[in-house]
Order: structure tokens, then sequence, then C-alpha cells
């Protein structure tokens, strides 16, 4: 019979593993990544629990950065990102382009990301290591 992973058990077990929690949506547990010392960003990788569990990372090119790209070679190029994750196991779960509104309310978006989604589900034993993978792959192309 499969062990159902609740979100805050996931929580505990990840922080005493030395990762930074960013948030906790349902059964995801998303990880923080540090830019910088001072600034924690979402770095796109989460755990998700319930009756299976799995790594999931979202990679991403921002439309600033490859200008007079399509919207399908912008996702070829965030796909390109993947080979090693899926070489590794991961599956596309899903793509969408995301607009960055401006706060201000401007009408226009700032930016545009084209992010594409991947998972892998993993055992009770792989978790930290497949963590410890996901956090260290590049996961953007053209933010900076």
């Amino acid at each position: 019979m499969p062990t159902s992973h609740k979100a805050t058990d996931l929580k505990k077990q990840l922080i005493s593993a030395g990762f930074e929690i960013f948030r906790v949506q349902g059964d995801r547990v998303h990880l923080a990544e540090r830019v910088r010392d001072n600034l924690i960003m979402d770095g796109g990788v989460c755990v998700v629990g319930g009756d299976d569990l799995c790594v999931r990372l979202v990679l991403k090119t921002s439309r600033s950065g490859f200008p007079n790209e399509s919207d399908a070679q912008l996702f070829d190029r965030t796909r390109s990102l993947a080979a090693s994750a899926m070489a590794r196991g991961y599956e596309e779960v899903g793509a969408t382009a995301v607009p960055v509104r401006d706060p201000s309310g401007g009408a226009a978006p700032l930016e545009t990301w084209y992010e594409v989604t991947y998972q892998k589900s993993v055992s009770d034993d792989d978790l930290l290591a497949e963590v410890r993978y996901a956090l260290a792959l590049e996961k953007s192309h053209g933010t900076g």
C-alpha cells in the first residue's frame, strides 16, 4: 500500500536536510534558492507529496533575452535546458507563456517567460539526492 506524503512532513524533512523552503501550497513544498546571500528567489523546484512522491522543476526562457525568436523557438530553447533532466527520468508535464505584469498596473506585460515544467517520481530514499540535483540544474535562459 503506497504511503501518502503530507506537505507538513515533507517540509520538516527538507528543512532538517538543510534546504530552505520558499512556500507550501497544498501538497507542494517549493524550495528556495538564493541568488545572493540576502535574496531568496523561487528557483522553480518543488516536492509534490500525496500518494506519488515527485520532484518538479520549472525551466524558463525570457522573451527579452531573445526578442527576435518565435514562441516555438523560445519553448525549444527552454526545452534545451532539460537534456540532462530527461536523461535522468524527468518528463515534460506542461508548457506555458507567462506574462509578467507591471505591479503599478500598466497594460502591457514587462516580460514574458516561456516556461516548461518537468516532473519525476522518486522513492523516499532518492528524494533528497533528486532535490539536490534539481536545485543545481541551470533553469533559465536570458535572465540577465
